[in-house]
């Protein structure tokens, strides 16, 4: 049986080319983002391709909060049931702490922490009342160590991590999945301004095949891709500051 799921953050990177990744397994979508003239156009790109499928657009910024719980309410009600939430919405910021980037900074987790949260807390609450559904949340590698000139994106990363593993815990036992992805590096718009320092890079079509490979296995909690970076975050959390800081020798401070 299809599914019905709402991706947010579907206008590009991971969100855009995961929607067409799980049209082509079947899946129902309603893609939401901020560019509704983007999604619109990702919406026809999929049903042309897959006629098949049904593909709706919605304009959506998670930033503000009460316009989240009703899209999803909203969606429940005109589909019947939602079953699968892909919580993707995210900005990136770069700058050094105390070089003048707090409000990027501010931004960055009020789209990534408090809209991501907005977005986990309509989940859970619909599949509470369904008896049902997978929530999927996208964090990152940089999750698992604060990295210099990226502080308030690995905060945000982490801070969504650990909301998302409180919701796992409290559904436990209940027909309700939750699942956090930890992506690497994959090549998108909001870290393609980073030219050759991204490791282990991989493409977004590549990307979301494993994602979409994770949600249909289940998981709970997963780095993506699972080789190497499995290994590497927990090198992460292990490394000297002194080999972090390294790397601030190219950036102006």
């Amino acid at each position: 049986m299809n599914r019905n799921v709402i991706i947010t953050g579907a206008s590009s990177g991971i969100g855009r080319q995961l929607a067409f990744e799980l049209a082509a397994r079947g899946d129902d979508l309603v893609l939401a983002a901020r560019r509704i003239d983007t999604v619109e156009e990702i919406a026809r790109d999929i049903r042309a391709k897959h006629p098949e499928r049904k593909v709706e657009s919605r304009a959506l910024d998670v930033t503000r909060y009460a316009d989240v719980f009703k899209l999803v309410d909203d969606e429940a009600k005109r589909l019947g049931r939602v079953d699968l939430i892909v919580a993707n919405a995210g900005i990136g910021s770069n700058g050094l702490i105390g070089m003048g980037h707090f409000d990027a900074d501010r931004k960055t987790i009020e789209t990534n922490v408090i809209g991501a949260m907005a977005t986990i807390d309509a989940a859970i609450a619909l599949f509470r009342h369904q008896n049902s559904g997978h929530l999927v949340v996208i964090s990152s590698v940089a999750a698992f160590r604060g990295l210099p000139g990226s502080g308030s994106y690995s905060a945000s990363k982490a801070a969504i991590a650990t909301y998302t593993d409180s919701a796992r815990v409290e559904v436990h036992g209940t027909p309700i999945k939750v699942t956090t992805l930890y992506p690497g590096y994959i090549d998108t718009p909001i870290n393609q301004d980073m030219g050759d320092a991204r490791p282990f890079l991989i493409d977004v079509g590549k990307g979301a095949k494993i994602i979409a490979d994770l949600i249909d296995r289940g998981v709970q909690e997963s780095t993506v891709p699972v080789w190497p970076w499995n290994v590497v975050g927990r090198v992460l959390k292990m490394l000297p500051t002194s080999a972090l800081a390294k790397q601030l020798k190219p950036r102006k401070r």
